[in-house]
């Protein structure tokens, strides 16, 4: 049985309001993309597919634009940009970092590292398709703009991992490429 417990306006930290909750992922989000820019490095590094290599220096440039269209969100909604510890993009990158160290090099890795990229992909894909949405219920119509065009390229990033994952990366790790 689960207990439904009414939270109190007293209680610290509560998002009081839609806007509210809105900044308070902006700002998860953008601790989560500087993380990012940190953990893409590490994964480049040990990738071995030139394709992998290539898409992932690729978005390593991608994710630093989208740390400053978030500033253009913040901007255009009031706010100072600041970040909060995303719980999440951090146990996704510690999961990358396990990944790669408890891996063959080789295909076997690159497999490991399009799934950790994936996963957070996925993440992100949520995030700014919930934001996104939440600045357009609040009539935030520069804010819904720029969120759709790092929705839009988070998804592109996603299709990249799957066609390299499927063109032949997962194959190669099977019989040992």
């Amino acid at each position: 049985q689960f207990k439904i417990r009414k939270m109190h306006n007293s209680e610290k930290g509560v998002a009081h309001g839609l806007r509210a909750l809105f900044v308070n992922e902006l700002k998860d989000i953008y601790w989560a993309e500087q993380a990012l820019v940190k953990a893409i490095p590490k994964m480049i590094k040990h990738a071995s597919a030139v394709e992998l290599i290539d898409t992932l220096t690729k978005h390593l440039e991608v994710t630093k634009e989208h740390i400053t269209r978030l500033e253009a969100v913040f901007s255009s909604v009031g706010e100072k940009p600041e970040g909060k510890k995303c719980e999440a993009i951090a146990g996704l990158i510690a999961e990358a970092e396990e990944i790669m160290e408890k891996t063959e090099s080789g295909m076997v890795r690159d497999a490991g590292i399009i799934l950790a990229a994936q996963k957070v992909e996925h993440y992100e894909i949520a995030t700014y398709g919930t934001l996104r949405t939440f600045a357009r219920t609040l009539g935030e119509l520069k804010a819904t703009a720029l969120l759709q065009e790092t929705l839009d390229e988070e998804k592109e990033a996603d299709v990249k991992l799957t066609v390299i994952a499927e063109s032949f990366v997962n194959e190669e790790a099977v019989t040992g490429g």
